[in-house]
Formats: structure tokens, C-alpha cells, sequence
């Protein structure tokens, strides 16, 4: 089943990130969604953590999942049904792996494709990739929502989790009922 959690902070407004307790707590509220194992990042202004079961390389897919420089980071629940073939494509292209998961193909084809990475991948997928770099933050969604990925951006950081409880654990995260998102989730079934 596997499961992510994340923060952002824009750095703004004296926004600091809290503490890793908390992206700890986050992650320990998903345990159920990945029993074998549970990663962490953290710099100064983005937390990831991640829940696996694991299915595709047992051994050597623990997440966060970087590439070769470590300057973008991803976790990622799903799975990517055409990744061997976009592995062999990214390393024609000149990118190492260190793992044989299908996490890490995300990783190197945002380095090749850019944003544009989604385009090529086939399956169901919540995704969280963090460029150090360039301090941004793509979240992701397969096509069809198979994956679940809640989030909340309240100007001066993102929050996101694969699961609602989690995001119960970040201090200040509020809970107030947007009206106009319940009104257009009973009107057609989603918010629009």
C-alpha cells in the first residue's frame, strides 16, 4: 500500500519548518500502509517521509530516493508498470542508478523531463519530488486518483500526506470546512 508525508515552507514570513518530531509523527500515523519499512529527509525547508510495503526491490528501495547528487529527492506510493523501460531509456541518456526500483526512474526522468515526467509514466501513483536546487516542490497524482495525496498550502507551506490523519499531526494545520468545496463535491461528485 505504501504511504508519503510532507512540508514545505516557502521561507516566508519567518515560516521555519517544524521540528523532524513532527514529519515523524506524521509518518508514524500511516505505519499500517507500509510495515517494512519508513524513510526521512529534511533540509531547511522541506521534510519527506514515507511508509513502504515493499514489492519491488526488497532490498534497495528505501525512499526518499534521490539521484546522483542528491539535489532532488522523491517518495512515492505506487507502482510505474513501464519502468524498466524508462530505465533503460534514462541511462542511454547517461543517468546511474543505485537501486532497481521503479521509484528511481521518477527521480532521473525529472532530471531529463522536467515537469513534463509524468507524461511517460504508466500506472497508479502518488508522488512528492523536492528539487534542493531550485527549492520546488511537485506533487502528483495518477490520472485516475488511484493513489491518494491530500494536501494544504496555506501560502507560507504545503502540507501533504497520503492519508488526512497525518496532516492532523502538524501544528497549526487547520481544519476549517471550505462551504464552496463541500457544495461542489455534492454537486458533481468531486471539488472542482
Amino acid at each position: 500500500m505504501c504511504g508519503i508525508v510532507g512540508i514545505v515552507t516557502s521561507g516566508a514570513n519567518g515560516v521555519a519548518l517544524p521540528p523532524e518530531s513532527v514529519g515523524l509523527a506524521m509518518n508514524a500515523a500511516i505505519t499500517h500502509r507500509g510495515p517494512d519499512d519508513d524513510g526521512f529527509f529534511r533540509d531547511s525547508q522541506a521534510l519527506l517521509g514515507m511508509r513502504r510495503l515493499s514489492i519491488i526491490d526488497l532490498g534497495g528501495g528505501h525512499q526518499p530516493i534521490h539521484n546522483e547528487d542528491k539535489s532532488v529527492q522523491t517518495v512515492f506510493n505506487g507502482e510505474i508498470y513501464n519502468y524498466k523501460d524508462l530505465r533503460d531509456e534514462l541511462e542511454k541518456a547517461g543517468h546511474s542508478f543505485y537501486t532497481h526500483s521503479d521509484t528511481e526512474v521518477i527521480v532521473h526522468g525529472y532530471e531529463q523531463w522536467g515537469e513534463r515526467v509524468f507524461e511517460h509514466l504508466e500506472g497508479m501513483f502518488g508522488i512528492a519530488i523536492w528539487d534542493i536546487k531550485k527549492k520546488k516542490l511537485l506533487l502528483a497524482r495518477d490520472r485516475f486518483g488511484e493513489k491518494p495525496l491530500f494536501y494544504s498550502d496555506d501560502g507560507s507551506r504545503i502540507v501533504f500526506a497520503s492519508e488526512l490523519k497525518s496532516l492532523l499531526e502538524v501544528p497549526g494545520f487547520r481544519t476549517d470546512i471550505d462551504l464552496e468545496s463541500v457544495r461542489g463535491y455534492v454537486a458533481f461528485g468531486y471539488v472542482p
